[in-house]
Order: structure tokens, then C-alpha cells, then sequence
């Protein structure tokens, strides 16, 4: 239980890690904005796919990965159609924060749930290396989202304390959900395979709909590319040492 809370708080806390460059920085170059969400795809894709589906299999069979992955990306759907992901750097028309905040913080909530959950299900998992390996995937997701958040909030003429403020509120949520997560799955054993199968959809379902995409409409797609595949063969590495 103390490496779960220790991993899950990590891997929310790197949301607050990413943004803490505002301090120092402005803006966001394109370029480097695309090559840091490819690589955090890479990091996912590899996550998923090395680590993730494997031990669901292992743990409850090919059916549950099957269920279970269909139900993180409908999952994922369903809240991307409701609630879409906000492009915090691009997005015209966010002048105000004070009035637009609660919609922002509710929005980023909500997409922060799954991957929390995703972090407590892979800790209460038999393989003992999967959770840090997915905790360390979702702390690389949110290490660019910070900073391209914490990005946004000053160009809405939010203070930068008020700006990291808000960064670490979307972090603690993350971590509520994997506490969350890791009691289910602690206290109902047979749903641990289902709950890794969802962990793969839905970070599947935001590599392929969120960052793959976002990352390769600037005119920057061969940089990205390298960096996808630096990505994820850094995450294969990674699952190495720990397993």
C-alpha cells in the first residue's frame, strides 16, 4: 500500500513537475511541444503494450482483456464527446480565468480519472514492476500537460502561483482515483485483469486520439516520429530494470 501511494503520488505530482518551467519560460516553442507529446505517446503505447495487456492476460485471460479494453476507450469516448480535451495552448477566446477556471478544472479532472485509476489497478496487480512502469508512463503523459497547461493559464492572465496552484489540484485528483483504484482491485481480486485491460484502452485510445494527432499538426511530424520511437524504446528499457 505505501509503494502504491508513493508511486500514484509521483506519477501525479509530475503534472506540477512539468509546469514549474513557467517560472522561467513564457512560451512553448511548437516544436518542442510536439516532440515532448510524441515521446509521451511512445512512453504509453510501450506501457500498454509490453506491460499492461500481457499481465491482464496472464492474471484473468483473453476475454477480460478483451472487455476491459473496450471499455476504457468507450469510457474515454464517451468523456472526450462530453467534455472535450482542452488544447491549452491554441485555444482562442480564454481571455478571462476567473470566470472560465471551474470549467477548465472540471474538464481536466475528469480526464485525469482514468489515468489515475490506471495507476492504482497496475499497483495491485501480482507482477510487482507494473506499477511503477505505469506510473512512470502516466507521470511522462503529465509532464508536457502541465507545462503546456501551466503555459495556457498565463497567457489567460493567471499569476504564476495561481497558475501552479491549478496545475496541482488536476494532479491531486489523479491521485485520489488511484487510491481508489488500488482498494478495488486490492479488496476484488477478479477484477484486477479487467481493470489493467481498461488501463490499456484508455491510454491506447489518448495516444491515438489526443496525442499522436496533436503532435503532428505543425509541420514538425519527422521529429515527432524519432521521438515517438525514442519514447518507447525508452519505456522497454524501463520495464527491463524493474521486471
Amino acid at each position: 500500500m505505501e509503494t502504491a501511494l508513493i508511486g500514484s503520488f509521483v506519477s501525479a505530482m509530475a503534472t506540477v513537475i512539468g509546469a514549474f518551467p513557467i517560472l522561467f519560460v513564457k512560451r512553448l516553442s511548437e516544436k518542442w511541444k510536439d516532440v515532448l507529446v510524441a515521446f509521451t505517446a511512445g512512453i504509453m503505447v510501450s506501457a500498454s503494450t509490453f506491460g499492461l495487456m500481457p499481465q491482464a492476460i496472464k492474471e484473468s485471460g483473453i476475454i477480460a482483456l478483451t472487455l476491459g479494453l473496450i471499455t476504457g476507450v468507450l469510457l474515454l469516448d464517451l468523456i472526450e464527446k462530453n467534455i472535450p480535451h482542452i488544447d491549452v495552448e491554441n485555444k482562442p477566446g480564454y481571455t478571462n480565468m476567473d470566470s472560465k477556471a471551474l470549467l477548465v478544472l472540471i474538464a481536466l479532472f475528469i480526464h485525469n480519472i482514468p489515468e489515475g485509476l490506471s495507476t492504482g489497478f497496475s499497483y495491485a496487480s501480482e507482477q510487482a514492476s507494473l506499477g511503477p512502469t505505469v506510473a512512470i508512463a502516466i507521470g511522462a503523459q503529465n509532464m508536457p500537460e502541465g507545462l503546456i497547461l501551466a503555459v495556457f493559464l498565463m497567457n489567460s492572465r493567471t499569476s504564476k502561483l495561481k497558475a501552479l496552484g491549478i496545475v496541482t489540484l488536476t494532479g491531486f485528483m489523479e491521485m485520489v482515483s488511484a487510491v481508489i483504484g488500488y482498494f478495488t482491485a486490492s479488496y476484488l481480486q477478479n477484477v484486477v485483469g479487467y481493470g489493467l485491460a481498461f488501463a490499456a484502452g484508455a491510454m491506447l485510445f489518448i495516444v491515438y486520439k489526443e496525442l499522436i494527432p496533436e503532435s503532428h499538426g505543425h509541420g514538425y511530424e519527422r521529429p515527432s516520429t524519432y521521438s515517438f520511437i525514442f519514447g518507447l524504446l525508452i519505456m522497454v528499457y524501463i520495464t527491463q530494470i524493474f521486471g
